[in-house]
């Protein structure tokens, strides 16, 4: 239940705090005072959409703050969002605007996202605006209503995902079969990809090997020149001594100097390994005058595999590529050779999805339509207490040929005004008034199966007047019985009906403009019910009149509760 509402700076309400009660409580005032505006604080306190229109001129921010108390649905909403629920028992919300649209959201203190505040606000209220009543003309919500009263909503959540579930298998097998069309040609160039890749054998860094090869191969003669020259350098010919026998020979020398004087032995020393060192490197020169042997085709031949790789790259990208689609055509190519097996696998699992969605969608059509019955009865007993004794109202099902994600049902309200007239849809047929009672109506019986406790109607009396508008008061009596009820209206017939009534005003003062909302003692009723009743001219007379509504109201409430 919602006990303490604070609003500050919405609109033209600079700040009210209205305090609610069980049952049915009811706003009323002038067109214009801002009756609406108290509704569109708690759409927006429960997540509803903002924007920084609804912060008061010359105001820095909006604040909106309720008090709640809590169930054990609500203890568990917050648990699962790890939220602690307090041990009063007592559900705080509260949200801020600022002047540039921004908003912040808290529970208890803890700061939640508008999104996390919407699922809380759902399982709180649910508000029945002006507008809402054109949500019945709207043949897609009627399937959602039925199956609503039904209870039917975790069974429509199963057809649903078995529908979905056969779907991907259907466009699966789908895809096979388009794949068998191409079969041959497939395997073909599969075949063809794996050979030219298998036989050319493609290994990582063979190219930038051959690259440096061939490099060496188109500079041959001279690389056999200079190696020639340093070789011979180093080690001599037939005509001259090298640079090492020279130095063997220096060796030779130093060494014998070293026996006359010790202390040309470290000399001799370094003359040796200076020696050592040339050995290695004439040797390293030796290997490689002999490595230095090129076949004549050898060029030839390495320019016709480095093309072979380089067309292969331009195919297929890098070795690490190649070999990955190496991999693929060689997978995709064995699924291929087992198509007709997978293809009829799938055929067989498309069949079996199917035929467990269409038992799914039978048994959930069976089930609307033994709500159906029961939802058209208490209808029409609701339309019938409501003034609209001559109104029939039915749920038509139109069969599917297939079952699709909603079921076998194509599903619509119909409804016929009067009596000896055909059914017909409801966008055609029903007035705003008609409209207004078959959503009453229909609020009425679905408030056995839900959980929300708290039903707010913003101007429900649209489009009803007389004793229409005394049946519609007496239906949200009724209702306030098990919810607690919140009514914007400006007919007394409801207004009368109230068990806590408050009256928003509009004045100016100091050229500004501010919405006063007022809770309205039993004398205070009495003058609002009058204005109902007669405008601006309130008179003895008025106020007798709203004197004996008051009394018939409560003779009304005491009958009810004696039942």
């Amino acid at each position: 239940m919602l006990n303490l509402l604070h609003i500050k700076n919405v609109a033209v309400i600079e700040k009210a705090d209205l305090s609610f009660g069980p049952g049915l409580n009811v706003l009323t005032g002038e067109t214009g005072a801002g009756k609406s505006i108290v509704i569109d604080a708690i759409g927006a306190l429960i997540g509803g959409r903002v924007s920084k229109d609804i912060v008061r001129t010359g105001a820095d921010s909006a604040l909106i703050t309720a008090q709640f108390d809590m169930d054990d649905m609500i203890k568990s909403w917050l648990s699962d969002n790890d939220l602690e629920p307090p041990e009063d028992d007592v559900l705080l919300i509260s949200r801020k605007i600022t002047s540039d649209g921004r908003s912040t959201c808290r529970v208890n203190g803890v700061p939640l996202s508008v999104s996390q505040l919407r699922q809380l606000g759902q399982l709180l209220i649910d508000i029945h605006g002006q507008n809402d009543g054109q949500k019945l003309l709207g043949e897609a919500n009627h399937r959602a209503y039925l199956d609503a009263f039904g209870g039917l909503e975790e069974s429509a959540g199963r057809c649903r995902e078995l529908y979905r579930k056969f779907r991907e298998t259907q466009r699966a097998y789908e895809e096979l079969k388009k794949s068998e069309k191409d079969k041959e040609l497939r395997i073909e160039e599969l075949q063809r990809q794996i050979n030219e890749i298998t036989s050319a054998n493609p290994k990582h860094g063979e190219q930038e090997e051959l690259l440096e090869r061939r490099h060496i191969l188109k500079n041959a003669g001279r690389l056999t020149e200079y190696v020639e020259k340093a070789y011979y350098a180093l080690y001599g010919d037939e005509n001259s001594s090298g640079a090492l026998p020279l130095l063997m020979d220096a060796e030779a020398d130093v060494e014998a100097a070293s026996r006359i004087s010790e202390t040309i032995g470290e000399l001799a020393e370094s003359m040796r390994d200076v020696r050592y060192r040339l050995e290695d490197v004439t040797g390293q020169l030796a290997e490689l005058r002999e490595s230095l042997d090129f076949s004549p085709g050898e060029l030839e031949s390495l320019e016709g595999r480095l093309a072979l790789l380089q067309r292969l790259e331009r195919r297929y990208g890098s070795v690490e590529d190649m070999l990955d689609r190496l991999e693929k055509a060689q997978k995709e190519l064995e699924d291929m050779e087992n198509l007709s097996e997978r293809l009829e696998a799938f055929r067989l699992e498309t069949e079996k999805r199917r035929q467990e969605m269409l038992k799914t969608a039978k048994q959930l059509s069976d089930k609307r339509k033994k709500a159906a019955k029961t939802l058209q009865a208490r209808i029409a007993e609701e339309l019938k207490q409501l003034s609209m004794p001559g109104v029939r109202f039915e749920v038509e099902f139109v069969k599917k040929d297939e079952p699709d994600e909603t079921g076998l049902d194509g599903i619509r309200f119909l409804m016929s005004a009067n009596v000896g007239e055909a059914m017909g849809r409801i966008s055609r047929i029903a007035s705003g008034g008609e409209l207004s009672r078959i959503m009453l109506a229909m609020k009425n019986v679905l408030s056995s199966t839900d959980n929300v406790g708290i039903l707010i109607f913003d101007e429900i009396d649209s489009g009803v007047s007389g004793v229409a508008a005394q049946r519609v008061g007496e239906k949200l009596a009724e209702l306030a019985e098990t919810k607690q009820i919140l009514c914007v209206t400006h007919l007394p017939q409801i207004a009368v009906m109230a068990d806590k009534h408050y009256s928003i005003e509009k004045k100016q003062i100091d050229n500004r403009t501010y919405t006063i909302v007022n809770p309205l003692d039993i004398k205070g009723r009495k003058k609002e019910l009058a204005r109902l009743i007669g405008g601006d001219n309130v008179t003895d007379v008025t106020l007798s009149g709203a004197g004996e509504l008051l009394e018939a109201a409560s003779k009304f409430k005491e009958r009810k509760k004696s039942l």
